[in-house]
């Protein structure tokens, strides 16, 4: 009878194992019915699954939230203008105040500092952001050596204006 309760003993303690994870209350009942712990556990798994698929749906849901957010934001932040875009230019002490908001493209900035380069602007300040569109704020002034070639703001708006539509 001796060998008998040392086989039964690891059954036991792995079926209250099993039973702990399921987290049944009945731990402590001197009985413990394999048939009672694998229904537990199923019930358990069932209710794991359920739980994963209704994370997976709010995931799911959130995620279409977040895509429309982001639409919305995209089309309140951008100009309503018939090309999409929009350039102020102002004049300050330093030189000019430039404002360029448009649709986000690879090459914008590279081009619009070319167009800079040509008119012989220097960037003393830039702020860009390319989130979900193109959009900088830059203090440009004269180059020393072309203090006589004067630029107005009509002038350099222009050429911005041109310099975007070089990239499409």
């Amino acid at each position: 009878m001796g060998s008998w309760v040392r086989k039964r003993l690891p059954l036991r303690r792995k079926l209250q194992t099993q039973r702990s994870f399921t987290r049944r209350k009945s731990l402590r009942t001197a009985k413990v019915r394999k048939s009672s712990t694998v229904i537990d556990a199923m019930l358990h798994i069932y209710l794991l699954k359920r739980k994963l698929e209704a994370l997976h749906k709010e995931c799911l849901d959130l995620m279409a939230i977040k895509t429309k957010y982001l639409d919305l934001i995209k089309h309140i932040h951008m100009p309503k203008d018939d090309v999409g875009q929009e350039v102020k230019v102002e004049k300050i002490e330093e030189g000019f105040r430039v404002r360029v908001t448009c649709e986000k493209a690879d090459d914008t900035l590279v081009s619009i500092l070319e167009a800079f380069d040509e008119m012989g602007l220097n960037i003393l300040q830039a702020k860009v952001s390319c989130n979900s569109y193109f959009a900088m704020e830059a203090i440009a002034a004269h180059e020393a050596q072309n203090q006589e070639y004067k630029l107005d703001v009509t002038g350099v708006t222009q050429a911005i204006i041109k310099a975007i539509k070089k990239r499409d």
